[in-house]
C-alpha cells in the first residue's frame, strides 16, 4: 500500500511490485501484519517533512510482525523461519514483504499471535520511554495518562502500574472498558468533566498522549502538584515563567533492547496487547479516513 503523492487518504493506493531482496545485515520477512499509527496521518498529509521527508510512492507501514523468508549477508542472529518484530523506520511493512535491518527486529512474543505483535513496536516502545526514561515512574507516584484510550495509552497504563503507580486515566465512554481492563484506577470521561474539576488532588506526574495546540497542552499544568513533571509525547508543554513543574516532550527512537524487555513483559503475563481491531491491509485507506474523523481507538492492525 503506497502513497504516491502527499494528500487526503485517496492518495493511497495498492501496487504490485517486485518481491524486495535483503541486502547486507538485512532479512526478508513474509509480513503476518503491520498496524496503524495516528502519525501515519501527518506523514500522508505532509505534515512531518520537517522531520521526515518520504521518497514518493512510498509504502506504508512503520512497524511489523511476520516470519524471516531471507537473509542477507552478515546475519548472524537470524535464521529463516524465526518469527520477529521491529520498528522500521524508513516504512515499507504496508505489503507482504518487507526489508528489514536484522539489529532492528527482535524475537516475537510467543504468548500472542505473531499478527496481534505488530500493535508492539512502536506503541510499546513509546509507552516504556515516557513511564521509565522521562517520568521515571516509582511505587506510590499519581500518574496521569491523558490519552489513554489510544494504542500508546494502554501500553502506558500497564507499564506505570508495573511500576507501582496509582493510575488515573483520561478516557471516552467508547474507550473507558478497554481502559478500565488494562489496569486504570480511575477513569475520567473527559467528554463530561473538565480535567481540573475532576481530580481531588494533583497528581505527581501527567503523561500527554493527546495532540493538539501548545496552548492545550498547557492546560494540563494546573493538575500537577508544585515540582511535578509533564512528559509529553505530542505537543511541547511551556510551563509559565517561575513555575516550579518541569515538562519534557519526546521523540521515541527506535530501541530493540527496551522492546525486547517489553515481548518479555507480554510472555510473562505482565502486559497485554490490546488490539481494537483486526482489518485487510486493503482497507489501509479507509482506515486512515476513519481515524481522521475520530471513528478509531486503540490499536488496529492490518495483516495482507
Amino acid at each position: 500500500m503506497r502513497m504516491h503523492e502527499y494528500g487526503d487518504a485517496s492518495v493511497i493506493r495498492a501496487d504490485d511490485v517486485p518481491r524486495p531482496v535483503a541486502g547486507p545485515g538485512e532479512v526478508v520477512i513474509k509480513v503476518a501484519a503491520t498496524s496503524f499509527n495516528p502519525s501515519d496521518v501527518g506523514l500522508r498529509r505532509g505534515l512531518l517533512r520537517a522531520v521526515f521527508t518520504a521518497d514518493l510512492p512510498y509504502t506504508l507501514g512503520g512497524e511489523v510482525a511476520g516470519t524471516v523468508v531471507e537473509v542477507g549477508a552478515a546475519v548472524p542472529t537470524l535464521d529463516v523461519g524465526d518469527p520477529v518484530i521491529g520498528r522500521i523506520d524508513g516504512g515499507g511493512a504496508a505489503a507482504e514483504y518487507v526489508t528489514a535491518a536484522a539489529e532492528n527486529l527482535v524475537a516475537a512474543p510467543t504468548t500472542i499471535p505473531l499478527a496481534h505483535a505488530a500493535a508492539v513496536p512502536i506503541a510499546g516502545v513509546t509507552a516504556w520511554q515516557a513511564v521509565f526514561d522521562h517520568a521515571k515512574v516509582i511505587a506510590g507516584q499519581r500518574i496521569l495518562v491523558n490519552g489513554a484510550g489510544g494504542g500508546i495509552g494502554g501500553f502506558t497504563i500497564q507499564l506505570a502500574k508495573h511500576a507501582g503507580a496509582y493510575v488515573l486515566a483520561t478516557a471516552s465512554p467508547r474507550s473507558a472498558d478497554a481502559v478500565r481492563r488494562l489496569g486504570a484506577d480511575e477513569i475520567i470521561d473527559y467528554l463530561a468533566t473538565p480535567l481540573v474539576d475532576a481530580l481531588d488532588e494533583p497528581v505527581d506526574t501527567v503523561v500527554n498522549l493527546v495532540a493538539g495546540s501548545a496552548r492545550q497542552a498547557g492546560m494540563l499544568l494546573p493538575l500537577v502538584r508544585p515540582s511535578g513533571l509533564v512528559v509529553s509525547a505530542t505537543v511541547p508543554v511551556r510551563p509559565p515563567a517561575g513555575s516550579s513543574v518541569t515538562a519534557v516532550h519526546f521523540v521515541a527512537r527506535n530501541d530493540t533492547d527496551q522492546l525486547a524487555a517489553l515481548v518479555a513483559l507480554i510472555d510473562a503475563g505482565k502486559v497485554q496487547v490490546d488490539i481494537a481491531a483486526v482489518r485487510p491491509l486493503a482497507e489501509l485507506a479507509e482506515v486512515h479516513r476513519e481515524a481522521e474523523s475520530g471513528q478509531t481507538r486503540g490499536k488496529i492492525i492490518l495483516v495482507p
